[in-house]
C-alpha cells in the first residue's frame, strides 16, 4: 500500500496491519501458509510451462481436475505432500525444490 493512501486511511480511523495480525497467526503459522502458497503458485507456473491443462496434470497424478484447481488456488485442504508430488510430476527436481524454497526466504 502506498504511503499517502495509508496515511489517509489511518487519519480516517482505520488500523493498518498485516494478514497475520488480523488472523492472529503466529510466525510459524504465517510461514507455513506462505510456504503452501509459494508451492501452489509454482505448480501452476510449471504446469503452464509444460503446456498442460489441469485435466492432463490430474491424470498424471491420478487425481481430478477440481483437485488441481484447488492446488493452484492454495486451498487449505491441499496437503504439502500433494503439492510436492505435483511439482515432482511436473519435472521439478529435489534440488530445484530446494532452490525454490531458498529463493523465497
Amino acid at each position: 500500500m502506498n504511503t499517502p493512501k495509508k496515511k489517509r486511511l489511518e487519519a480516517a480511523g482505520w488500523r493498518i496491519g498485516s494478514t497475520e495480525d488480523f488472523l492472529g497467526l503466529s510466525e510459524e503459522e504465517a510461514a507455513y501458509i506462505d510456504l503452501k502458497l509459494t508451492l501452489s503458485r509454482k505448480v501452476r507456473q510449471c504446469r503452464e510451462q509444460e503446456k498442460l491443462t489441469q485435466t492432463q496434470l490430474a491424470k498424471r497424478l491420478k487425481s481430478s481436475q477440481s483437485r488441481i484447481a484447488k492446488i493452484e488456488a492454495g486451498d487449505p485442504s491441499v496437503s504439502l505432500d500433494l503439492l510436492i508430488r505435483s511439482l515432482f510430476k511436473l519435472g521439478v527436481t529435489k534440488s530445484g525444490l530446494s532452490k525454490m524454497l531458498i529463493a523465497k526466504t
